[in-house]
């Protein structure tokens, strides 16, 4: 009984200390600071970089254009790391704190500057609506408890490291777990009104999911093992599309038209 009333003590404090929304409105539970979180995000980064070897050259340039036009939407503004990884997979992702990594695999998939951004513009939503903290948060919260969670406050004590551990933070790239099918979807959402007020075009972003079907053979990679199908996220972009489209508009009208050479 002392334990559960601990729990739910606990978990009152949470719910008035750590709730949060979405840009589109969507109540979370976020524990961690923006410090923790870039923290995190620079650990994972760095790691990635270990592992595998980093492109320039043409591709870099081409990755590196199209990125710098969607960060630069942003009301937040800063600098954005960018690097372009050898490898096969057709991936990306964007990090807490300011990073964004392309696999050389997802240029066979996204075929011009406009699919590209349509990943990218979908990465980076993810950290706009702090769902990297919102996984992290929702793992401390109901898998290490409380303590954990208190003692995470400081990355360098023994639950912080425990609980960095447990998100397989490191040499599994714990920050870029699954999201759930419901970030993937707002991410999907926010990323496709941020490549139109980019001045990419949204309609390619329907193409882009039907070339990610046609590569992954109707199964989706391990990466993409909570998301929603591909039929589903089609949907949900057409269902925004006509917002999308007005952004887009707008973009072009105001001069911003983006022009990303693909490596040939």
């Amino acid at each position: 009984m002392k334990w559960i009333n601990r729990s739910a003590l606990g978990a009152l404090l949470i719910s008035l200390v750590a709730c949060s929304q979405s840009p589109t409105g969507r109540s979370q539970l976020t524990l961690f600071s923006d410090e923790q979180l870039s923290e995190m995000g620079q650990q994972s980064f760095a790691q990635y970089e270990k592992e595998l070897p980093v492109v320039q050259g043409q591709t870099n340039t081409y990755v590196q254009c199209v990125a710098k036009a969607i960060t630069g939407e942003l009301e937040s503004g800063g600098q954005w790391e960018v690097k372009v990884f050898k490898d096969d997979s057709a991936n990306a992702f964007a990090l807490p704190g300011g990073h964004i990594g392309v696999n050389t695999g997802l240029l066979n998939v996204a075929k011009d500057q406009n699919q590209l951004a349509t990943v990218i513009g979908h990465e980076v939503a993810h950290v706009l609506a702090s769902h990297a903290n919102e996984r992290v948060s929702q793992q401390a919260a109901t898998q290490t408890g409380l303590s954990v969670v208190q003692a995470a406050a400081g990355l360098d004590s023994a639950g912080g490291q425990q609980l960095m551990g447990l998100l397989g933070m490191g040499a599994q790239y714990g920050i870029l777990m699954p999201f759930s099918r419901k970030q993937e979807s707002e991410a999907d959402a926010l990323g496709l009104n941020l490549m139109a007020q980019a001045g990419f075009d949204p309609r390619t972003s329907i193409e882009l999911w039907q070339n990610m079907s046609a590569n992954n053979q109707g199964q989706p990679p391990v990466w993409m093992s909570t998301h929603p199908s591909h039929g589903q996220r089609i949907d949900i972009l057409q269902a925004q599309m006509d917002e999308a489209l007005r952004l887009y508009q707008q973009a072009q009208s105001s001069g911003k038209t983006p022009n990303c050479q693909r490596p040939g």
